[in-house]
């Protein structure tokens, strides 16, 4: 199980694909783990070398006391990225991940090729507020079938969810080894989320994309955070809620690689 020192705590983290490729970083939803991006992994490392990694309080990572937040992620990132050697990357991830990734990009620009932001949002208007409350509200309590249940029916599509109860019947028991305390420390960190105002400052080159589905964190943040992002693509996954890179993961993975085809310097 590979971990490194990074920023004071032990990070868990994935290498894969051709050592002398540029990097590619994906950062995990709040729920996710590296394991998660299992229809990603075996297409982008491919062409490039790709880092996954559990942000702190998520799963094989350490779960230090928080508070936790956007920035402290950001530098965490950075110096998993220095104790691999690794000086520049294109940077993305999906959800958290991918509000992780931006902060990223404004805090260190000489280190960020490229940024790809997926099902994501730069500010908490009150229902998403409102939403996300009730996750928090079942982890303070401790109970992996509230948190189940209040989570599924955000993140996937009505059609996903009809045809794939099997696989969300295996998803319900990776509930019960959640840290609770870490969990409600990652959501404190989104709930304090607000940099609408700072995407301007971004200069590298940016795709944004959202599933046409997406009840969570719908098309509306996506729109405002590519107006923000000087020369920003914009992409509607079609057919996909929340978890658009599993629902629609062809689409995903050659949207990816079709727009780092353009900032690569292969």
């Amino acid at each position: 199980m590979p971990r490194i020192k990074a920023n004071g705590i032990q990070l868990y983290y994935e290498l894969h694909g051709p050592e002398e490729a540029e990097v590619l970083v994906l950062s995990n939803g709040v729920l996710m783990s590296t394991a998660s991006w299992a229809f990603q992994t075996p297409v982008l490392s491919k062409p490039y070398r790709l880092l996954l990694y559990d942000c702190r309080g998520m799963w094989q990572s350490d779960h230090p006391p928080g508070p936790y937040s956007m920035e402290l992620h950001a530098d965490d990132l950075a110096a998993l990225l220095d104790g691999l050697g690794i000086d520049r990357a294109h940077i993305g991830g999906t959800s958290y991940g991918a509000e992780v990734s931006m902060v990223f990009a404004l805090k260190y620009p000489e280190r960020t090729r490229s940024l790809i932001i997926t099902s994501a949002v730069a500010q908490i208007d009150p229902l998403l507020a409102g939403l996300a409350g009730t996750w928090v509200h079942a982890a303070k309590a401790r109970d992996p079938d509230a948190l189940f249940r209040a989570v599924y029916p955000l993140t996937f599509s009505e059609s996903w969810i009809r045809a794939n109860q099997k696989t969300l019947d295996l998803a319900r028991e990776r509930y019960e080894a959640l840290d609770f305390e870490a969990f409600v420390h990652l959501m404190e960190s989104f709930l304090a989320l607000d940099m609408t105002d700072r995407l301007r400052e971004i200069e590298a080159p940016a795709l944004v994309a959202v599933g046409e589905d997406d009840i969570l964190k719908p098309r509306k943040y996506a729109e405002i955070i590519a107006s923000k992002i000087q020369g920003a693509e914009f992409a509607l996954i079609p057919h996909a809620g929340h978890a658009a890179m599993w629902e629609q993961a062809g689409v995903f993975n050659t949207l990816i690689l079709g727009f780092l085809a353009k900032h690569s310097n292969r």
